[in-house]
């Protein structure tokens, strides 16, 4: 596909992979976004397996958005953020659900990057920006690289601001197309997206 056609395609869903230093890095990001953000984010942060999570009850009380844990057939929405739970690969399904799997580890995590952004570009092709931010292992390189060759829009923390390095160094060897960016210029493009997107007020 081309890039013209590629640029005429308004976006239809974000996913973001973070690990070592993801609070710090999602709090300027998803805090930004307003309620009627027109597009769904889809998040994987590696977590213990043995804990409860409290993401997504920690970011619901800074954002605007609705956030959540993701459960098991359920329907994605716009305006939602959705963080994979503890011991559960994360994966999009091809009518926009969510679904939840124990298959094995991938780098040693479950929840997976690499899972839910190969699913994601299944399911969305073109109409999805993946995100890979600070990190310290290369979950989410190979996933990122499966949305670039689905026609979609990678863009990497660049590592020089980032609380580990691993993950964004993994994704841009990976895809060296990726765009790299701050989390100050990341905030910006999310919000441009939204701002820019044409479902805005009328997907909710």
């Amino acid at each position: 596909m081309s890039d013209r056609s590629h640029q005429a395609l308004p976006p239809e869903a974000i996913v973001i992979g973070a690990s070592a230093g993801a609070l710090q890095a999602l709090s300027e990001l998803l805090p930004l976004l307003p309620a009627d953000y027109p597009l769904p984010i889809l998040i994987v942060v590696h977590i213990r397996p043995d804990r409860d999570s409290v993401l997504a009850h920690l970011f619901q009380s800074k954002c605007a958005i609705s956030v959540r844990e993701a459960e098991d057939k359920e329907p994605i929405q716009p305006g939602t953020a959705y963080f994979a739970p503890p011991d559960y690969h994360l994966l999009v399904e091809q009518d926009h659900t969510l679904s939840l799997s124990s298959e094995e580890p991938v780098f040693f995590s479950r929840p997976s990057i690499d899972v839910l952004f190969e699913s994601a570009a299944d399911a969305y092709g073109e109409g999805l920006t993946g995100l890979v931010l600070t990190g310290a292992n290369q979950d989410g390189a190979l996933g990122l690289k499966t949305i670039v060759d689905a026609g979609g829009t990678a863009i990497v923390q660049n590592p020089q601001g980032a609380y580990a390095t691993a993950m964004p160094e993994a994704a841009i060897a990976q895809c060296p197309q990726a765009k790299i960016m701050t989390i100050e210029d990341i905030s910006a493009y999310l919000l441009d997206l939204g701002r820019n997107h044409p479902g805005r007020n009328s997907r909710a």
